[in-house]
């Protein structure tokens, strides 16, 4: 295949063993980790855990990444799509609340072939960075349930300099319109759980609380209330070789978490908040090759 599905749009050849694209995967899926989660959203993750499903390789490249082991070095195991539907059923059989596909935008060809000819027992969760095309996702269409995308950046300054992506606002915007077009109103079981709908995720970064001020004023100008939850994250931990990027080789302030919170209370997005404490080991799951 010449791939142009995530807004790079390289055009580069991925065959069954080989990617040539920004994103360095082959056309087979490539797998880190399956397993079930219980650090994600209250509605995603409940009781049981969500059943998560980490795909190597990326085309956006956040310098910042906690995952670089798959995003960046491109760690991971080459499986069929006949083994991916098995993993997907064993998560399903232990137990998890929905299929959570992390970091699927270079594999949509995969999962669109996954799910026209088999559909899962539990609600099927799209995580992305949000930096996703609206054809790609289009053609998605009544097979994904859940939306966990990112609003990262509406800054193009920004973007560029920690993700490379000038492009990433315009396209992550395009794609969360998109999203939300597909899934409507946030829509709960009678346990809590998300049925189906879109959660917008950001991450503070260090000196970036005026671009997360902005992402929530989109948001709350964007949608209407009840429309989609919003998860503000705090958890930011330095990673990877940051000597280039001196701003962010730190942790939050906590003078930088509180002004973001108050401000998310005071707009009145519903949704979620995640502490510093979330930003442990233990949150950050071993890539390990385990469930595949």
């Amino acid at each position: 295949m010449l791939c142009t599905q995530c807004p790079r749009s390289c055009g580069a050849l991925r065959t069954d063993t080989r990617g040539d694209g920004l994103c360095r995967m082959p056309a087979l899926p490539v797998l880190a980790r399956a397993a079930l989660h219980h650090w994600e959203e209250p509605p995603i993750s409940g009781t049981r855990g969500s059943g998560t499903i980490f795909f190597s390789g990326c085309s956006l490249g956040c310098v910042f990444c906690q995952n670089e082991k798959i995003s960046h070095q491109d760690f991971g195991k080459p499986v069929t799509i006949a083994r991916l539907r098995d993993i997907c059923q064993e998560l399903a059989d232990q137990g998890a609340h929905n299929l959570n596909f992390v970091n699927p935008t270079h594999y949509a060809h995969t999962l669109r072939e996954l799910l026209e000819n088999w559909r899962p027992p539990i609600p099927v969760v799209w995580n992305s960075g949000g930096y996703d095309r609206v054809d790609t996702l289009r053609s998605l269409e009544g097979l994904v349930d859940i939306y966990l995308p990112d609003l990262k950046y509406l800054d193009s300054g920004v973007a560029a300099r920690y993700s490379g992506a000038p492009d990433y606002p315009e396209a992550a915007v395009a794609a969360l319109r998109e999203m939300v077009r597909q899934t409507g109103p946030c829509q709960f079981d009678g346990d809590g759980l998300l049925k189906s709908g879109t959660i917008i995720r950001h991450l503070i970064l260090p000196g970036q609380v005026g671009e997360a001020k902005a992402v929530m004023d989109w948001i709350s100008a964007e949608f209407a209330p009840g429309t989609v939850l919003f998860s503000l994250m705090s958890q930011y931990t330095p990673w990877g070789d940051l000597e280039r990027y001196p701003e962010i080789s730190r942790r939050l302030r906590t003078s930088e978490m509180r002004a973001a919170l108050e401000y998310m209370e005071n707009l009145g997005l519903a949704g979620f908040t995640q502490e510093r404490t979330s930003a442990k080991e233990e949150y950050t799951p071993p890539f390990d090759l385990t469930g595949i």
